[in-house]
């Protein structure tokens, strides 16, 4: 059988401050602009879920779509969806929120949760014009 990639799309909103607390002040604001004011800052993101595998013989779906949305809803958007990645997600804590340290955090979180299905990749956009990749390597 052929292995064949599906992915979904989905929104959610999220505050953050850009910040190395082992940094002057200084330093962040040279290294992070506009990321490290201390009063937070927002996005739009949107997460696009791709897993892998083979198509069913009955439904012919790798995953019905509709099933990775709740996955993804259940496992992550709720703990993160309005919420502030510096105080409000536990797995964030003692990490710089960066848009590459949320894309490992949510695969730590969503790849066993779709199992026995193949995550295969994770794409976070944080604006229109940026956005990180990881494919679990």
């Amino acid at each position: 059988m052929p292995l064949l990639t599906v992915t979904r799309r989905l929104a959610f909103n999220a505050a953050h401050r850009i910040h190395n607390p082992g940094l002057s002040d200084e330093e962040n604001e040279r290294l992070f602009g506009k990321c490290n004011s201390p009063n937070w800052h927002g996005h739009n993101y949107t997460l696009e879920v791709s897993v892998t595998g083979e198509p069913d013989p009955v439904s012919g779906y790798v995953i019905d779509l509709a099933e990775v949305k709740r996955i993804v809803e259940r496992t992550l958007l709720d703990r993160v969806d309005h919420r502030n990645f510096n105080l409000d997600v536990a797995e964030m804590t003692g990490t710089n929120p960066t848009s590459e340290n949320i894309i490992l955090m949510f695969w730590r979180v969503l790849e066993p949760a779709l199992r026995p299905r193949t995550l295969s990749r994770l794409r976070l956009c944080e604006t229109e014009n940026n956005w990180v990749e990881y494919d679990g390597r």
